[in-house]
């Protein structure tokens, strides 16, 4: 990763009656407020935010965070409430003191003596939650038992604080919650401390988010959040927030010149043009009422949808077509409910899955209309039908097993097998375009295998196009609405999705 250059930083001198050796304003401080030293630090801290990419470069002196005070710089912003923090730290360099540390902070105020909790990472590997209950009080600790993670997140909900760790790649595991009293308002951000007054270290940290979880009294498919349109190289695993906006947005599709993307919001679909970053409604005639089941034609000319119909069976969702620019609805499925998945390589043929004969299934049809073609056959949920791109596959979700996973069949139904096999409930497969790699959402074992709800822990995965160990390319709270659609990129290098915060 090359360096990130410091912006200039002025030195501001606070008087507000504790003891702080500087405040750094920089040109971009990402989310944050401000940065500060806070305690006596020799060395002052620096930040630097590189916007394109989304990543902090943070540089620290500061003797440590321990006992009962604190000497350390800190990137913060005020919040109230709840709130979960994820963010990928890595240090640079080799470093001088094993016991260096970046991470997470929540403090009840400046003050470097003040109760505080963190979730870091040392430079020797060892990883944990520390906390002071009160000022002046001693700080305790509660080690995890995993070394050298990188990925961190702490949850707060109410006095509740939850810490997780994982090696990128790895599912994100509970390490230590604890009950702790900061205060409704708290400073929340990045801490770093280079556990020597003479020396200054720097750590990188990407994908940093600060999102706020759905309320106690939140109502499923009745309350909904902001929204975030995201997108991630793959590769690098860096993501980029395109747009922000207070309205729920859903299943991002990329056109096939790489242009735009497709969502929905409200009933309507929108056309999102990457180069300008603004949004623009697509004419789809009387069908305002649609899911978030929108597909793209993989010769790029045609949209085809999935629209609630007032007064029919099972909510009325069936199947249209209408060309990309917008137009004239075509319907093509005439039993309801029917809700769209993906469209064959050759153009000809929708697939879907379907609830027929009490029971939901995979179908296929043929664009022109007729009859409906079955091609999975079972009790359990078959859902979030996709194919590959050069045609020999059908990948899909099913719930056969008692939980769901990814299985592929060949396109008339037969040979069906599964691909992923660990205690996560997988959902939506979407192949990418060179038809290596299959990208899908992963829920915590606690959902239920035949549900797939918003505002959640969940994970992006990646495996390989005939199975393999899924690893993760990225940790987010999202679900229903991040990516039930085909969301790749063209040349197969990035991939468009939803994450959302209240």
């Amino acid at each position: 990763m090359k360096a990130l250059l410091f912006t200039v930083a002025i030195a501001v001198t606070l008087s507000i009656g504790m003891m702080m050796c500087s405040t750094e304003k920089a040109v971009s401080l990402g989310m944050f407020d401000a940065a500060i030293d806070v305690g006596e630090c020799k060395i002052p801290g620096k930040l630097a935010f590189d916007p394109e990419k989304g990543v902090y470069r943070i540089g620290a002196s500061g003797q440590n965070m321990w006992a009962g005070h604190d000497d350390f710089y800190f990137a913060w912003k005020k919040m109230v409430g709840d709130f979960i923090l994820t963010a990928r730290f890595q240090f640079i360099g080799e470093g001088v003191d094993p016991h260096r540390k970046v991470g997470w902070m929540v403090r009840k105020s400046h003050n470097p003596n003040s109760p505080y909790i963190d979730a870091v990472v040392h430079g020797d590997g060892l990883t944990s939650l520390q906390f002071r209950r009160d000022f002046d009080r001693e700080t305790k600790e509660v080690a995890a038992d995993i070394t050298h993670p990188d990925v961190i997140q702490l949850e707060k909900t109410g006095d509740t604080f939850i810490m997780r760790a994982a090696k990128m790649g790895k599912p994100l595991r509970e390490t230590a919650k604890i009950q702790l009293a900061l205060g409704d308002t708290v400073y929340v951000g990045l801490a770093m401390c280079a556990h020597n007054d003479t020396t200054f270290e720097e750590a990188i940290v990407t994908n940093a988010r600060i999102e706020i979880p759905a309320p106690p009294d939140f109502r499923p498919y009745q309350d909904y959040s902001g929204s975030r349109l995201e997108i991630m190289d793959v590769e690098t695993g860096l993501r980029k927030i395109v747009y922000e906006s207070d309205e729920p947005l859903e299943a991002p599709n990329w056109t096939r010149d790489g242009r735009a993307l497709i969502y929905n919001s409200g009933g309507l679909l929108y056309w999102f043009d990457l180069q300008s970053g603004k949004p623009r409604q697509i004419d789809t005639g009387d069908a305002v009422h649609n899911n978030n089941d929108h597909v793209i034609s993989f010769d790029g000319e045609k949209l085809a949808i999935s629209n609630h119909v007032e007064g029919e069976a099972g909510g009325g969702s069936a199947i249209f077509v209408l060309p990309i620019e917008g137009g004239t609805p075509r319907r093509i499925t005439d039993k309801t409910p029917s809700y769209l998945h993906g469209w064959s390589p050759d153009n000809q043929f929708l697939i879907y899955t379907a609830l027929r004969n009490d029971q939901y299934d995979i179908y296929k049809i043929a664009v022109s209309g007729g009859e409906e073609m079955q091609l999975t056959n079972q009790p359990a949920l078959d859902d979030g039908s996709e194919y590959s791109p050069d045609g020999e596959w059908i990948y899909f979700n099913s719930a056969r097993t008692g939980l769901m996973q990814i299985w592929r069949m060949k396109p008339d139904g037969s040979d069906q097998e599964q691909l992923t096999f660990d205690e996560w409930k997988d959902w939506f497969p979407h192949v990418s375009p060179d038809g290596q790699k299959v990208l899908f959402l992963s829920y915590p074992a606690e959902v239920d295998a035949e549900d797939h709800p918003h505002y959640k822990h969940v994970m992006l995965r990646l495996m390989p196009f005939d199975g393999g160990e899924p690893r993760v390319v990225a940790y987010l709270y999202g679900g229903q609405g991040t990516i039930n659609v085909p969301s790749w990129s063209p040349d197969s290098k990035k991939v468009a999705f939803v994450s959302y915060s209240f």
